[in-house]
Parts: structure tokens; sequence; C-alpha cells
């Protein structure tokens, strides 16, 4: 069975959530499917429930605390990850679904390293402008950027990018765009100027 991206396979019949036949004959649905994650570069596979949120299997499952619980209602950004490049909201996310996509977390980014060199240059400027206070939503507020960085660089438009700004042409990110295409973050420190310019150190 040829499975593609976003597409998943039961669980096999060994396995906790297979399909089972009923008492009356019936065919019951799984309640889990085998799924593939490529997270961080690495193919992960691993049985998960069809409920379970991407958030949830990241941090419970793989162990990779980063993307942070804040709202579980897509409100606040805290869980922000990429996936296949565009940044998404990890609690919306139904794992099963996500089969055989990349996901980076704000554990990919830097060079495994061991040294500050190694890190990714939205973690860099963030540390130079101060961009966080306690710091809970700066993984999420890190992967968001990336994703405003890639969209605006794509023609992708905002809310308030000029009208008659040619389809497809890259969007410069003055700070009102920045605001505004990382409004979906929260931070409840308020450290909104220097994230501001943390991204704006990254694109100059």
């Amino acid at each position: 069975m040829t499975l593609h991206p976003g597409t998943h396979a039961p669980a096999a019949p060994h396995e906790p959530g297979a399909p089972h036949t009923g008492s009356a004959g019936e065919t019951r649905e799984p309640t889990h499917s085998r799924i593939t994650l490529r997270v961080n570069g690495t193919p992960r596979t691993l049985v998960v429930d069809n409920r379970s949120a991407l958030l949830d299997v990241l941090r419970e499952r793989l162990g990779l605390t980063g993307p942070k619980k804040g709202c579980d209602h897509g409100q606040c950004g805290s869980c922000t990850v990429l996936v296949e490049g565009r940044r998404a909201n990890a609690c919306l996310l139904l794992a099963a679904a996500q089969d055989g996509y990349d996901i980076t977390t704000v554990e990919g980014l830097a060079e495994q390293d061991g040294t500050d060199e190694g890190l990714h240059p939205l973690q860099r400027a963030f540390l130079d402008r101060d961009g966080f206070q306690c710091g809970y939503c700066t993984p999420g507020q890190i992967c968001s950027a990336i994703g405003v960085i890639a969209e605006a660089e794509a023609g992708h438009p905002s809310d308030v990018t000029a009208p008659d700004h040619p389809a497809g042409a890259p969007v410069a990110l003055d700070p009102a765009e920045i605001r505004a295409r990382m409004s979906g973050n929260i931070c409840r420190c308020g450290a909104y100027p220097h994230i501001v310019e943390a991204v704006e150190d990254v694109i100059a």
C-alpha cells in the first residue's frame, strides 16, 4: 500500500487501537494510526491515537518540549512549529493527519554543535535584542518569525500590505508588517518591541 503525505495507515492488527470486529460482527473503525513524522530531519514512526494533537505527540511522545501548551485553542501561538516550512499551531493539528510531513520545532533550528555559533540567526537576534522575558512564548515566536520571513519573501500579503502591491512580489517587512504578521503570537510579558527589532535585524 502506497501512502502519500497527509494520509496514514490504521494500526496493525496486533497494535492498540487496531480495527476489530464487535460481538455483532460489525467492524469498528480504528482508533489509532501508525504514522511517520520527519521531525527536525529525523524520521520518527509511532502509533498515535487518532484524536491526539501534534503538540501532545511532540511533547509527550517525542520529548520535544520547545513548543508550549498555552491555550490549546490556537489563540496564543506558543505551540507554533513549522510544517513543511509553513508555520502552524501544533495544538490544532491532528498528529495522524501529518503523516509523512516535515515538522520543525525550535529544537531543530540550531546546529547541534554545542556552541552559540550554531544558533539560528533568529535565535541569536532574540538573545541580542532581549526579545523575551519569561521565555515561555519564545519558541513559538521564533518559529513564527521564520514563517513570517518566508511568507513575505513569497509575496503573501498581510492585512496591512498595500492593496496595490503587485501579486506575488516580495513584501518588505517594515515594523507594521512584522507586528501584523506576528499578531497571532502573544507575549504576556510585553516584549513586542524587542521581538520586532529581532526580526528586523535578521532581514536587514
